[in-house]
C-alpha cells in the first residue's frame, strides 16, 4: 500500500507540472522492488520505494507529461491501492476470527 500511495502521489505531481517547461513526469514501479523484495527474502515491510524520473522526449510545450496517460495511470492505480486496501481488510478479518475478536 506505501508503493501505491508514493505512485499516487508521482502521477498526481505529474499531472500538476503538465505544463511547466522542462518537468519530466516521475513513477514508483513498487511491484518490481516488491518482487526483487520477495526473491532475496526480504520482508515487504522493508521495502524502500524509490521515485524514478521518467526518461521522455520533451513535447511541443516543454514537457515530457501527458496528462491523459497520466490520469490513466492514476485511475489505474486507484483501483490497486482500493483493491490493497480490500485485501488488508480481509486479512484482518480472518485474522480477528481466528482470534475469536468479533469486527467493530
Amino acid at each position: 500500500m506505501r508503493g501505491a500511495w508514493q505512485r499516487q502521489t508521482a502521477l498526481t505531481n505529474n499531472i500538476a507540472n503538465a505544463d511547466t517547461p522542462g518537468y519530466r513526469p516521475q513513477e514508483v514501479s513498487f511491484e518490481s522492488a516488491l518482487q526483487g523484495a520477495v526473491s532475496a527474502g526480504i520482508s515487504p515491510s522493508e521495502v524502500q520505494f524509490q521515485t524514478q524520473t521518467e526518461p521522455i522526449e520533451a513535447g511541443p510545450n516543454g514537457t515530457g507529461v501527458s496528462v491523459d496517460q497520466e490520469s490513466a495511470k492514476l485511475a489505474e492505480n486507484g483501483l490497486d491501492y482500493q483493491a490493497l486496501t480490500q485485501v488488508a481488510g480481509a486479512r484482518n478479518d480472518i485474522i480477528r476470527s481466528a482470534m475469536g475478536v468479533s469486527g467493530a
